[in-house]
């Protein structure tokens, strides 16, 4: 009989804030900011300081491939989600639903930006490609290559009609989308241009790179009809006729720079949404932030310098009167035609100095009365701090924080009843609860590498870097004593069964047994937990790790020397030793029936050992980087191993085989604990994360999971081996070029056999049913019975209900892999479709892209002329009609809000306007009163002082 094991899965991710390989961004509310959490999006309500809701991806893929690179927010609830895998998702703020996946890029996404309408999605990637994306039809335009190195930012231009984009090779480009081509090709950085954005009225654009000054440069605007309305950098005015063909071309025109306080690189470069303020980051702990000043303001300043110029030349030189005379002429000509410089349209209005290294920023698109603006900044240490920004100041007013450690999780372990979790770092102690993955305390310590919660949950004891044994109060969330243990730092620490006391072992070459002890001290009110030494045992080495039996008979030691010592309990007397490990043994436990001991090592290999004589049932090569943890579930001989390479294998150690590969930690597995009954198990990582693997009821097969590992890999070595035939073998032209937006992958070339197989099957149906005709035009013969495999539907509909199945994105990609024979079946089918009205757009696509697709073959094909013809009939008029009801609704609609807006608030307007002047009237006699009770008083108190006087003089 086959044995079936129950299957662990991923339960919950807890105590990321804030990740560092993608930016944060406000919702289109301000209320809420989006901040990556690894491969989830976190929505943190920003006066509440509480995460609200969590986007996090359906696909059963984890791991750094589903990280998150970029964000971009919409005017709506859409809100663009970046990954490292290169997809992109469009999610619902609001609702928190995932609306669409669109995957074309081979590389991680590193840009994305809405059109002001948010119709439109541009989106750059390491491929060096920029892709445009239709967000209402779900589908990716068209792909723009050129750059010869990664995207980094984007930015759109002229209402959407052109695009900007910066790459690490130094060049801006930018792209007509209209014609598809690049017109204009930008150089002068020394380094990497890293961000560039332009102001909302589209008149700067900036950029920041890794030189010491902010680029700007005037963009020439256009009017409706296309023609240049005005050039912000020219001194004379041009007309149409005397453009030159280069100027005709040149978009963007330098307008000048502005040195920086700080020699980091720009890392990324914002206007907020008024436009008044712009935030230039830097690669390290500050963010300069320049005041835009408006164009009279602007001016004004740049009459003032040419005043100040003309008058230290004209000390300079002569100072006869009619030098002066000249001068003065000069400056009032110098006013009339003169425009202004960057440094009269930006003003450095203050410098943000956080205190750890900033990982990105984001404006609040609401702004305060009060103040200027409110910025959000996420920090590398795991958390996001909002500030206020005033005239003169800055002032942080909010800090997220509590919800996670400032820096790698070092250990985790759960208390006896599973209820809570404690987890260590460099700098503090944070108890959970394990089930929901809120955090109840924290606690100061020192960097702690391993810890253990007392029985009944009252105390912690944690092991740090620097030797001491830190006694911590749960309840109280403070730290009771602090005990100076070991001369060395405290490697591990393990409790004793069924004893008072445990046992730590250090670098100091020293293996220390503890037992608790309940004393009052002096000028406590209360008792507290302390513990003391017991007995001490010396070894030869650094000791790494220990582990004791379930029996409380023997202790395990891995010493430095890559060697496991075994010794009695009770005695300390020599049992057995260990050895075959190549590195040091880094960790190792005891089965609960004291027949097991697995240890884990440096060279990358379990070992499974025999505790009654100390053989070596087996070894396995089970990691691709160092084992860091290993724990067996308890009153069996499965096993959890954990490694450098970010994955949790969960193994039998009887017949020494992996059962499953939990893949989802973003870097190193430091730390993992296992509940006392197996039904879950939590792991820290270095990506500051824990996570949950609950066991489900699903059980599985090993024959089947090595078949699905086998699948796996050859699914990965196909993708990689389209990337390696389509990517870099292909020469990009200078001048940029366009190309198809979509990305031959599994999914699509699924989709077109699936296609494929619902046109044959109905073509066979087509035949079964015309002998059938015959047949019953020579006789009677049984009744036509549907065909199953259809399930009832008609060859039309079975074949449209295949061709329904294939995404919106993936249409393009799916229908380039379809032979002619295929597509010429299927322009016939497409006269039933569009009598479909809802179908008729999808009709339109398909009929588009066969079109293009198989144009030559088509034209030189006699038998597909009556179709095209049939087609040519039915489409136009199709078309024409949809548009004419789109169109009908838009009017009606525009018409509605017209009538309400009419109805509704004019009444209102009418009775505020009344209100407020029945207000103002009250206010005006209040204070006229007012001032006639002041003066009667002021009179009175003048009478008495004048009588008064009259009195002192008689």
């Amino acid at each position: 009989m086959v044995k079936a094991y129950l299957r662990y899965e991923a339960a919950s991710s807890f105590g990321v804030i804030s990740s560092l390989d993608s930016n944060i961004a406000y919702d289109f509310t301000g209320k809420h900011v989006l901040a990556p959490a690894l491969e989830n999006i976190g929505v943190w309500h920003v006066r509440q300081g509480v995460c609200t809701k969590t986007l996090s991806p359906s696909s059963s893929r984890g791991g750094p491939s589903l990280a998150v690179t970029s964000i971009a927010s919409s005017d709506s609830s859409l809100v663009a989600v970046g990954y490292a895998d290169g997809s992109i998702r469009l999610w619902d703020s609001e609702k928190g639903i995932c609306e669409v996946a669109l995957n074309s890029h081979k590389g991680a996404v590193t840009a994305l930006r809405f059109n002001k309408v948010g119709s439109m999605l541009a989106s750059g990637s390491k491929d060096n490609d920029v892709i445009l994306w239709d967000v209402v039809g779900q589908t990716g335009l068209f792909r723009l290559r050129g750059h010869r190195d990664q995207v980094t930012d984007l930015v759109f231009l002229d209402s959407g009609k052109k695009l900007v984009s910066s790459s690490k090779d130094k060049f801006l480009r930018v792209w007509d989308l209209e014609t598809q081509h690049c017109m204009q090709i930008v150089s002068g950085h020394h380094s990497e241009v890293w961000s560039v954005d332009a102001d909302p009225e589209e008149k700067y654009v900036v950029t920041g790179s890794g030189d010491l000054e902010l680029r700007f440069y005037a963009v020439k605007q256009y009017s409706s009809h296309g023609s240049v309305v005005s050039d912000l950098n020219a001194n004379e005015i041009k007309t149409n006729e005397d453009q030159s063909t280069e100027n005709k071309w040149e978009i963007l025109k330098p307008f000048g720079e502005i040195q920086r306080q700080t020699k980091d690189r720009v890392a990324r470069v914002r206007y907020n949404v008024s436009g008044n303020l712009l935030a230039c980051q830097m690669a390290g702990k500050t963010i300069e932030i320049f005041r835009v000043l408006d164009e009279a303001e602007a001016k004004q300043k740049a009459k003032r310098r040419l005043r100040r110029k003309e008058k230290k030349t004209s000390k300079a030189g002569d100072e006869n009167a009619t030098a002066n005379g000249e001068a003065s002429a000069k400056v009032e000509q110098a006013d009339s035609v003169s425009s202004p410089t960057v440094l009269d349209v930006y003003k450095l209005l203050q410098v943000i100095r956080a205190g750890r290294k900033i990982s990105s920023f984001s404006f609040c698109p609401v702004a305060p009365k009060e103040t200027l603006g409110t910025l959000a900044l996420s920090l590398n240490n795991n958390s996001l701090e909002f500030y206020s920004l005033k005239s003169s100041e800055n002032e942080k007013i909010v800090t997220i924080e509590h919800q996670g450690h400032r820096s790698d999780v070092r250990s985790v372990t759960l208390s006896e009843d599973n209820t809570l979790l404690m987890s260590t770092s460099h700098s503090e102690v944070k108890i959970w609860n394990p089930s929901t993955g809120s955090c109840l305390r924290t606690i100061d310590s020192g960097y702690g590498l391993c810890s253990l919660i007392v029985p009944q949950n009252k105390y912690g004891i944690v092991g740090t870097k620097s030797g001491v044994l830190e006694i911590i109060d749960i309840g109280s969330a403070t730290k009771v004593e602090e005990v100076e243990a070991h001369g060395g730092t405290i490697w591990s620490i393990t409790s004793i069964p069924n004893e008072n006391g445990f046992v730590t072992v250090s670098a100091d070459h020293e293996v220390k047994f503890w037992e608790y002890q309940v004393k009052q001290k002096s000028g406590k009110a209360s008792k507290q937990l302390t513990v003391s030494n017991v007995k001490s045992m010396k070894m030869n080495d650094d000791v790494l790790a220990v582990a004791i039996s379930p029996d409380a008979k023997h202790i395990a030691v891995a010493l430095l020397d890559s060697t496991v010592k075994v010794f009695y309990m009770d005695s300390l007397k020599f049992y057995l030793s260990l050895y075959g490990h190549k590195l040091p043994v880094m960790c190792l436990d005891i089965s609960s029936d004291g027949e097991l001991i697995v240890t884990g090592s440096q060279d990358k290999n379990l070992k499974i050992w025999g505790l009654d004589f100390g053989d070596c049932h087996k070894s396995i090569f089970a990691h691709g980087d160092s084992v860091m943890g290993v724990k067996f579930v308890r009153n069996t001989h499965y096993l959890f191993s954990i490694g450098k390479d970010r994955l949790v294998k969960y193994w039998d150690a009887d017949k020494f085989e992996l059962l499953l590969t939990l893949e989802g930690h973003h870097s190193e597995i430091w730390c993992l604990a296992v509940s006392n009954r197996g039904d879950f198990l939590v792991t820290g990582s270095h990506d500051r994360s824990m996570r949950r693997w609950d066991r489900s009821e699903e059980p599985f097969f090993l024959e089947e999971e090595k078949e699905k590992r086998l699948e796996e890999l050859f699914e990965s070595e196909i993708d990689n081996a389209a990337d390696d035939r389509h990517g870099p073998m292909e020469e990009i032209p200078e001048e940029g070029v366009a190309a198809l937006a979509g990305k031959k992958t599994i999914d699509t070339l699924s989709a077109t056999d699936s296609i494929i197989e619902a046109l044959d099957v109905a073509e066979d149906e087509k035949n079964r049913y015309a002998a059938y005709e015959e047949e019953k035009t020579k006789g009677k013969v049984p009744a036509y019975l549907p065909n199953a495999v259809m399930l009832g539907l008609s060859p039309s509909d079975f074949v449209l209900r295949a061709i329904s199945n294939v995404r919106t994105n993936d249409l393009e990609q799916t229908l380039l892999a379809l032979p002619f024979s295929d597509a010429l079946k299927l322009l016939c089918y497409m006269k039933d479709w569009s009598l479909i009205p809802e179908k008729v757009e999808l009709v339109c696509r398909l009929a588009t892209i066969l079109l293009q697709t198989h144009h030559n073959q088509l034209v030189t094909t006699p038998s597909a002329r009556p179709v095209l013809s049939i087609l040519r009939d039915i489409l136009y008029s199709k078309i024409k009609a949809c548009k004419d009801t789109i169109g009908f609704n838009l009017a009606a609609m525009d018409h509605v809000k017209q009538m309400m807006a009419s109805r509704s608030d004019a009444p209102f307007k009418d009775a505020k306007a009344k209100l407020m002047e029945i207000r103002s009237q009250q206010a005006k006699r209040m204070e006229s009163r007012a001032d006639t009770k002041m003066e009667k008083k002021r009179k009175k108190k003048q009478k008495k002082l004048e009588e008064g006087h009259g009195h002192a003089l008689f």
